[in-house]
């Protein structure tokens, strides 16, 4: 084995490690707040977070937009079934796949991975639901906050749980039809990714 190779090995999982990230949400603040709490390390040369509270297939055309005027490792579009029109949701996801983006998306609302970090669901809600779970349930302990810039540091202690719960639902959709896989989310994706950089 030469004698150098073990410090090549380093050099190329540093530069490997140094990526700018581009996240957009279709929520102007619950995701992004969410996002912006990771304590990422300075070895993420850029996060840049952006709500724009658009439809999924306008919010992946302004990931194509930004991916023109920007330099980005990985682009991540963050956004909800709710009551789109099913095939918004299905294009959008094909459509930023197909432009090399990655998707966290949730069937029905971004509150079921905040669910998910207390018990194990399965059975579909809407909205509403999800909400009265995280409060009247007290799985929070405290009235939710949709914009809540405070959510991350609270349930941050249960992720690995939100994570494990979170593929277990996608294991239960064979084929996967994201549209109609109610309830999941891939946000664990995203969550997992940033985790690779906190500090």
């Amino acid at each position: 084995m030469p004698r150098n190779r073990g410090y090549a090995d380093r050099k190329v999982a540093t530069r490997e490690l140094r990526q700018i990230f581009l996240i957009i949400c279709e929520g102007e603040k619950t995701e992004p707040n969410y996002f912006m709490s990771f304590r990422v390390s300075t070895t993420i040369k850029q996060i840049d977070i952006r709500g724009f509270g658009y439809n999924p297939s306008k919010l992946v055309q302004e990931a194509k937009e930004l991916k023109a005027q920007g330099d980005y490792d990985q682009i991540w579009c963050v956004f909800d079934r709710d009551d789109w029109p099913k095939e918004d949701f299905n294009n959008a996801i094909a459509n930023a796949e197909r432009e090399g983006f990655k998707v966290a998306y949730s069937n029905e609302a971004f509150e079921l991975w905040y669910v998910l970090h207390f018990e194990f669901l399965n059975t579909g809600l809407p909205r509403k639901d999800y909400i009265d779970k995280l409060e009247k349930e007290k799985l929070l302990g405290h009235k939710y906050k949709k914009n809540s810039v405070t959510i991350y540091d609270e349930i941050e202690n249960r992720q690995s749980t939100a994570i494990k719960h979170a593929k277990s639902l996608l294991k239960q959709y064979n084929p996967s039809n994201p549209v109609n896989d109610n309830p999941s989310t891939t946000v664990h994706l995203l969550v997992e990714e940033l985790n690779k950089f906190i500090r």
